[in-house]
């Protein structure tokens, strides 16, 4: 099990609290210090049955300023996570070849 985790996210220090209740310890990937790769984020949107559009955070400044209103796809947004991981929407808790993203931190409960 995987945990794509922003400490400074309180939505994502609670939905890793919620699964710490459940005995859950999942292996936390602090994704803005280790950068997943292309492939990587490929396996975690084809486990989220997602476009990669739609794992974005629309509301960072980096997206208003880069990329809003820009029709990529799929590869070259994986490509602007990569660059910009900020953009990556989180939390996201990944088991086995299932994933949800914690937005209501609740959702990763469903996993479980």
């Amino acid at each position: 099990m995987k945990f794509y985790h922003n400490p400074r996210c309180g939505k994502s220090r609670e939905a890793l609290k919620l699964l710490q209740e459940k005995g859950v310890e999942p292996e936390i990937v602090e994704y803005l210090k280790n950068i997943p790769t292309h492939a990587e984020l490929e396996d975690v949107l084809k486990k989220l049955d997602m476009k990669a559009e739609d794992l974005l955070r629309k509301n960072e400044k980096v997206f208003k300023e880069m990329y809003k209103g820009k029709d990529l796809s799929d590869s070259k947004w994986i490509e602007a996570m990569i660059a910009e991981p900020k953009l990556i929407e989180r939390p996201i808790f990944i088991k086995g070849d299932k994933a949800v993203v914690g937005r209501p931190p609740e959702k990763v409960l469903e996993l479980i």
